[in-house]
């Protein structure tokens, strides 16, 4: 059992709390018997190490045998496992795993070919627990794709892998773009740009013109700036949120997670 913070496979795990080290190695972690299921169910081969309690054994023997199916569980305390584990209070088990994103020409062309076609495009997302809702929306709305531009926060980051519950393996997850490049990428097969902007076309007009109803990516900005016009008007159309009540405006998770949700409803009632 490894016991000490300070033996070198503790310290070499726990360095993965960082974007330099996950950069540089191309390797991230996962916390939780939850998120460990989630890989092991559906991208096992992406699973390099686990480490593991013997209280966590014990509760999840079942699952720590099928993850030692392909790759390592050691056994560690519980305080050599708080010096890996991001989290205050860590639940027994922590994973290290293989990056694996997508190209952003295969992830836009295989989202085109699904039967409906959705995807989104975030522009310089910074919040972690942002970032990984909209991943964990646009995973529950049936979209295929989130491309993760350039000047956003590592969609790999202890934060967000948490905020995402799992669907960071359930979808295609493209890093490192200029927007620009991805929206002329999604317009090139198809899609119809639709940017989230205040001052935009109101939602559901434009559902009941039929335009949700098509293949879509949204455009969604920074969560204090939003798009800058210069972006907006590399969209086919901005669109807004209809407000009826007295708050100021919606959170950038909650407004993208309606946005898509509105068009996963349009596609399947066409």
């Amino acid at each position: 059992m490894l016991d000490s913070p300070r033996a070198p496979r503790v310290r070499e795990a726990a360095k993965l709390q960082q974007r330099t080290a996950r950069s540089q190695t191309g390797l991230f972690l996962l916390e939780g018997p939850a998120a460990l299921d989630e890989i092991v169910r559906w991208q096992p081969t992406l699973l390099v190490d686990v480490f593991a309690t013997p209280a966590a054994r014990a509760r999840h023997g079942d699952l720590i045998a099928a993850a030692a199916q392909h790759a390592p569980v050691t056994d560690v305390s519980d305080r050599a496992l708080a010096a890996i584990a991001d989290t205050v209070h860590p639940q027994g088990v922590v994973a290290v795993a293989k990056q694996a994103p997508v190209r952003l020409e295969d992830a836009i062309a295989r989202a085109a070919e699904a039967p409906y076609p959705l995807i989104a495009i975030l522009h310089e997302v910074r919040d972690p627990g942002n970032l990984g809702t909209i991943l964990r929306a646009a995973d529950a709305a049936g979209a295929s794709a989130v491309i993760v531009t350039a000047n956003s926060v590592d969609p790999f980051s202890p934060k967000v892998v948490r905020a995402t519950t799992g669907s960071l393996f359930h979808l295609d997850v493209s890093v490192g773009a200029a927007t620009s490049d991805a929206i002329d990428a999604a317009a090139a097969v198809g899609f119809g740009v639709l940017a989230a902007d205040v001052a935009g076309e109101d939602l559901l007009a434009l559902q009941g013109a039929g335009v949700l109803a098509r293949p879509t990516a949204w455009l969604f900005g920074n969560e204090a700036r939003g798009l800058d016009a210069d972006t907006v008007r590399l969209a086919d159309r901005s669109v807004r949120l209809p407000v009826y009540g007295h708050a100021e405006s919606l959170n950038l998770a909650t407004a993208a997670s309606v946005c898509l949700y509105q068009s996963a409803f349009a596609q399947r009632g066409r």
